[in-house]
């Protein structure tokens, strides 16, 4: 192993455990930018939506303007709990604000004695008795849609690269008991049987668990109807092969998806 692949493996397996335990999001301070030209979002961790707990680094942040082109947002500043982004809405229409995909720690679990246990140290075999039950990285994204006055479709085309929510109905016209509907996609694939965690998040108070759970079709397609005022974490996890050379057999996906219900 050379030395810059050993700095990598020992970057991530310092990583601590919350990061593949918490939920990453990109949540916006507003959904509908009609009054104003610039917007700022958080990015971090958390267990409750939305109180950061652990800043969304080492990824390389994304928008996808209403024009179909792909740029990096205006200014990015890391804090100790979070990240925050700004970004000037010089088009009308949809902004698709992306974190970036950002790898994690790598994980190896075992079972010996009828107990379960990770390696700290990932290089490292499965002590002798042991069973291997999962070997595998955290990859984490999170998104979300901003629009300046009236909402615009160029933003929700498929990414067609990694686990992906595809809006069909437009998420920032998401109204109390109207259907929002989308489409579950892994490399433009769509996924069957994923399950979706809805988590309602209007307070720090709100709960860890999710408020419901909805699982995807045979086509991919889900759907989602708020019952209230407010704004919603989407979260789906799924394993995948992971790319030849690297540093765990599979890859662990996590997506979540900001979106807001208005009355």
């Amino acid at each position: 192993m050379n030395l810059n692949r050993a700095l990598i493996v020992a970057s991530l397996v310092l990583v601590t455990n919350s990061i593949y335990a918490h939920t990453p999001y990109l949540t916006p301070s507003t959904f509908e930018a009609s009054n104003r030209d610039r917007v700022t979002l958080d990015a971090a961790f958390a267990e409750k939506f939305f109180v950061p707990e652990l800043a969304f680094n080492n990824s390389i942040y994304t928008v996808l303007t209403p024009n179909g082109k792909t740029i990096n947002p205006d200014n990015i500043v890391k804090m100790n709990l979070r990240m925050v982004v700004e970004h000037e809405l010089k088009d009308e229409g949809t902004y698709r604000f992306s974190t970036g995909k950002r790898l994690g720690r790598v994980f190896k679990v075992y079972e010996v004695d009828g107990k379960r246990k990770t390696l700290e140290n990932p290089t490292d075999p499965v002590p002798k008795g042991g069973k291997l039950l999962s070997f595998f990285q955290s990859l984490t994204l999170a998104e979300t849609y901003v629009s300046r006055d009236a909402p615009s479709n160029i933003a929700l085309k498929a990414r067609n690269n990694g686990l992906e929510y595809v809006s069909v109905s437009h998420p920032n016209e998401l109204f109390v008991g109207e259907t929002l509907s989308m489409i579950s996609l892994f490399n433009g694939k769509p996924l069957a049987d994923l399950t979706i965690d809805v988590f309602e998040a209007n307070d720090q108070f709100s709960d860890e668990k999710a408020t419901i759970s909805l699982t995807s079709n045979a086509k991919g397609e889900f759907n989602f109807t708020p019952d209230n005022k407010g704004v919603y974490l989407l979260r789906s996890r799924f394993r995948s092969e992971a790319p030849k050379g690297s540093l765990a057999p599979e890859i662990s996906n996590t997506y979540t998806l900001v979106i807001e219900a208005a009355e």
